[in-house]
């Protein structure tokens, strides 16, 4: 089930055909009204939620899924205005998946679901470790010298990352590629804020991500 909340009717009842014609069920809400009740009743696999709502905006409502456990790990694709770089970042920054500008064709729009939906599909248990962290993929658990870390979704597709190719230099704009799945746009600020906050509650293991002066990060394994 997808749930689309977009304002315009026109638009609203586009990506509906849309998703269905490509195998998906969908519920569309103008605004806010009814969607958390919605959500009680049947939680979607993923939001496609408009920014500029009537009422409570999309990025109140973001916050406000993020805030609870229970609708913390719902995908959510953000619907911003063409060449909103502030909206973009903030939406991002505030763990949305990934953001489609409008206007936006109906096919690029099911590709983004269906993209975002893959990378937030439950994957397979695998243990990778290296110094003191260990992680659990399946789980999406970190601990750090024993201690159990708990880590947004960002931080932690960032450290699996890092832990997937210990000793390798990544650029900011390379990890918001592979992370945030966006091109960079003269942007990183995100890139060093989450790094930040992931060393810090990694503790004395963030120490193992080093900074590359001019380049990016890298990770290196304690013996």
């Amino acid at each position: 089930m997808i749930y689309c909340v977009e304002d315009d009717d026109g638009i609203r009842g586009l990506m509906s055909y849309a998703l269905t014609a490509a195998g998906f069920e969908v519920r569309g809400f103008p605004d806010s009204g009814g969607l958390f009740e919605a959500i009680r009743s049947e939680p979607p696999q993923l939001i496609l939620l408009d920014i500029m709502l009537p009422g409570e905006d999309g990025l109140s409502i973001l916050k406000r899924l993020r805030a609870h456990t229970a609708t913390a790990g719902i995908p959510v694709i953000m619907a911003t205005a063409k060449g909103t770089e502030y909206d973009k970042v903030t939406g991002l920054d505030m763990g949305a998946d990934d953001y489609i500008a409008k206007p936006f064709g109906m096919t690029e729009m099911v590709s983004r679901v269906k993209a975002v939906l893959r990378r937030c599909a439950p994957k397979e248990e695998n243990i990778v470790e290296a110094g003191g962290l260990r992680m659990n993929t399946g789980e999406r658990t970190v601990t750090a010298d024993g201690g159990r870390v708990d880590l947004t979704y960002k931080e932690f597709e960032l450290l699996r990352l890092f832990l997937s190719r210990p000793g390798m230099v990544f650029t900011r704009e390379q990890l918001l590629a592979e992370v945030w799945d966006v091109e960079y746009a003269g942007e990183t600020r995100t890139v060093d804020m989450h790094i930040k906050t992931l060393r810090q509650k990694l503790g004395k293991s963030g120490s193992m991500i080093k900074t590359v002066r001019s380049v990016g990060y890298r990770l290196e394994a304690s013996e």
